[in-house]
């Protein structure tokens, strides 16, 4: 657009998406805040570990760490306490089609990048359809600076995952079955997940999780 004075006015900027973040965990709400924190279509106006929200967001990023499609009470409660859409971040045991089932308004794979994540939450926010793919050949790459419990101690995201729900009292069946996982990856992941934790049994692990803040919540 042109001026009298022959100056061009230039449109301003759209404003920014109000995001909620939301997780069991304030260390994996962090680092998604850390690593969202830079971009300018984006402002994180609130991080939540309740799925309680006391301003009100336009788009809620719900990373599902800590929760398996079957036993996921946090989707539940933001979908229905909430009115702003709920788009979820996950990775292959949590399908699309059990998120968008529950109410969720989008869903992306823990595979893409910081940029991909950006555009979804705008995409969400403009009334668009995000459903990112619920396999990658790079399911093993994780965006950068994303955290979980356990990151320190050498746990693996799915090992972390796993002794979560171990921690919450789940069989290795039931978390097998709730993750969409055979039993004997899921028995891998929990040998892997002892050696580093440095625990022989069970009982020493669920000491551990409660201890590191992988209990029941």
């Amino acid at each position: 657009m042109t001026s009298a004075a022959g100056t061009q006015q230039q449109t301003p900027p759209p404003a920014p998406v109000r995001l909620a973040i939301a997780n069991d965990y304030e260390v994996v709400v962090r680092g998604l805040q850390a690593m969202l924190e830079p971009y300018d279509d984006v402002e994180i106006t609130e991080l939540t570990i309740t799925a309680e929200l006391n301003l009100s967001p336009a788009v809620i990023l719900y990373d599902t760490f800590g929760r398996l499609p079957g036993r996921d009470p946090t989707l539940a409660k933001l979908v229905r306490e909430h009115r702003a859409p709920v788009l979820v971040f996950s990775w292959r045991t949590y399908p699309p089609d059990v998120a968008l089932a529950h109410g969720a308004a989008g869903y992306l794979h823990k595979s893409c990048s910081a940029d991909e994540l950006v555009k979804a939450v705008v995409a969400i926010h403009e009334g668009h359809s995000v459903l990112g793919p619920a396999t990658s050949t790079h399911a093993s790459r994780f965006p950068r600076r994303t955290t979980w419990p356990g990151q320190q101690d050498g746990l693996s995201p799915r090992e972390s995952e796993i002794l979560a729900c171990i921690s919450r009292g789940m069989s290795n069946q039931e978390i097998a079955e709730q993750s969409f996982l055979s039993i004997n990856t899921v028995k891998t992941h929990i040998r892997s997940a002892y050696r580093k934790i440095g625990v022989e049994r069970r009982s020493q692990a669920v000491l551990w999780g409660v201890s590191h803040g992988l209990g029941d919540r």
